[in-house]
Formats: C-alpha cells, structure tokens, sequence
C-alpha cells in the first residue's frame, strides 16, 4: 500500500512537470511568434485572415476608439517598436507616425490603392471644414472600394510570406479565399443597389464616397471628411433641403461621433437615423462578438438598399 502511494505521487508530479513543461512550451512559442502592428480595422481583418495564428497581431487603434482623436500610449508604442512588421493606413490618417522611430518595417499601405480624389464641391466643403484637418484632397477611406482591399490582400500576403516563408502555401490559399469573398462582396453590392428609387445618402461626414463612385449613388455630409468639424447653420440647412429635394428617408451617422444634431435633423424631417459603419475603427461590442469586415459591409449594404429604397 505504501508502495502504491509513493508510485502515485511520483505520477502526479510527473503530470505537474509536464503540464508546466508543455505550458512553457507553448508560451515561448507564443513569444516568438513575429509581431505585426497594423493601424486599422480591415488591415486588421486582412491580417487576422491570411496569417490565422502564425503571428500575433497588434491592433494599434485599440477597438471602440475614434480613429481620428487617437493619441498613441507607452504601450503600445513598445508593442510596435516589437513589431516586426507594421503597416499603415496612411493618406493623412496617422499623423502620430511622424513622433516614431521605427526599428522595422513599416508600410503606407495608401501607397498600394487607388485613391478617389475629392470633387471640387466636396473639396470646397472640406477645406471650409477642416483646415486643421490631416487629410488631404484625396479621400482616404479607401477600404470600402472592393478592389483596394483585394491590393491591399495581395501587398500583406506577399510580406507575411517574406516574414514566415515556410507558411507561405497557408497564406496563398487564405488569400484566396478573401479575394473571392471581395469579389462576392462586389457583385452582391452590384446587385442590391442597381435599382433604387432614391439615389442620395446623407451622413454626418463624407465616408462613403468610394461606395457612392462605384455603385452609383450620392453621397452628400454634414461635415467634411472629418466628423470633429462643427457643421454651421449653413450646412444644417442645406442638409435639410437635400432630404426634401431628393426624398430622402434614412439618414446616416458613426458610432464614435455625438448623433445630437443628426438626430436633430431626422426629428425634424420626419425621416429615420441609423449607423452606418465606415470600418475606420469597430467597436468594443462588435470586437467581443468578432465582427469581421464582410459581416459589417453586408449590414452596411442592407442598410443602404433599404434607405434608397432599392429592388
């Protein structure tokens, strides 16, 4: 019996030691996986979906901030500075990458797409609006045009490869995979907006310009491209006759922006307000229940069809 015992102790803490070894294991593991910091969410969503869990990825914009009042933290200027690999936005987004140093690899992924340049009634606006403003006259919400996000797949696909070549097969199928799912994007977009009876979208700021170029509609703002701007009497009023002129029944505004005056507007247009989401940035409820790009642009394009009131 005492033989019996000792042989069971002596078990059990072979199991311990094992257990903590494999623990170990996997934790030196975890760490040597290669860092990549990206700055937005559908860089985020390409990465997350090409790499699965051969790196770890670094959400710079912490999910549920505003992406244009975000200041970087200690934190997570050390977990770039980690960061093997770091890519952008870019076209004006980030000022704050001018106070880095980087040790890595950093990439504009603006430099890669196709950018809409601003028309001129929209430029006249915006610089009325934003003078202090980072942008410039090309719109940076470059994301929501199918095909950018298909470079986009292409330019972070080609890098992980140069990181981790031995998972580069992996990353070939993943990549696609999202390309075809872009492409099913598109042609659903295509499809769901080709005949609508409304052809305007009206929005606190000017986000949806590479939607409205491609798939034909109007997008007109309260504000310019950036949503901090204070919109004037002017601009209130020339909002309120845009929803009269063009029959307008839903009007559009962000999560991280104050609704106040948007929902201002509907009550006294007798129209409906809802949330449109731009994906410069998801929020802390979308992140937890693991929101991915398709999801939120296919509830983006049932909530477009439905105010233009598309067949």
């Amino acid at each position: 019996m005492k033989t019996f015992k000792i042989s069971a102790v002596i078990l059990l803490i072979l199991v311990v030691l094992l257990e903590i070894f494999v623990f170990k294991t996997e934790t030196v593991k975890q760490i040597q996986k290669p860092i990549v910091s990206v700055s937005s969410f559908s860089l985020y969503d390409i990465t997350k979906h090409i790499a699965g869990d051969s790196v770890s990825v670094v959400n710079i914009l912490p999910f549920g901030t505003d992406p244009h009042s975000f200041e970087l933290t200690p934190k997570i200027m050390a977990d770039i500075e980690n960061s093997q690999l770091v890519l952008y936005s870019g076209a004006g987004l980030e000022p704050w990458v001018d106070k880095i140093t980087f040790k890595s690899k950093v990439i504009d992924m603006s430099q890669y797409v196709r950018l809409r340049k601003i028309g001129s009634h929209e430029f006249e606006h915006h610089e009325h609006h934003d003078k202090q403003c980072a942008h410039n006259e090309e719109d940076p919400h470059y994301w929501l045009d199918f095909s950018n996000m298909e470079i986009l797949v292409n330019v972070i696909t080609k890098e992980l490869s140069a990181i981790e070549p031995k998972n580069s097969g992996f990353y070939e199928e993943n990549k696609i995979a999202y390309i075809k799912m872009l492409h099913k994007l598109d042609r659903n977009y295509k499809k769901y907006l080709s005949e609508c009876k409304i052809d305007t979208v009206i929005l606190n700021h000017n986000s949806l310009g590479y939607l409205a170029q491609k798939y034909g509609f109007h997008s007109e703002s309260l504000s310019g491209l950036s949503p901090e701007t204070d919109p004037s009497p002017k601009d209130v009023k020339r909002i309120l006759e845009e929803i009269k002129k063009d029959g307008v029944t839903t009007i559009f505004y962000e999560n991280f922006v104050n609704a106040k005056l948007m929902k201002a507007i509907s009550k006294d247009s007798d129209v409906s307000a809802d949330v449109i989401q731009p994906l410069g940035n998801i929020t802390a409820d979308e992140a937890e229940a693991n929101a991915t790009y398709e999801e939120l642009m296919y509830k983006n394009l049932e909530k477009l069809s439905k105010a233009m009131l598309c067949h």
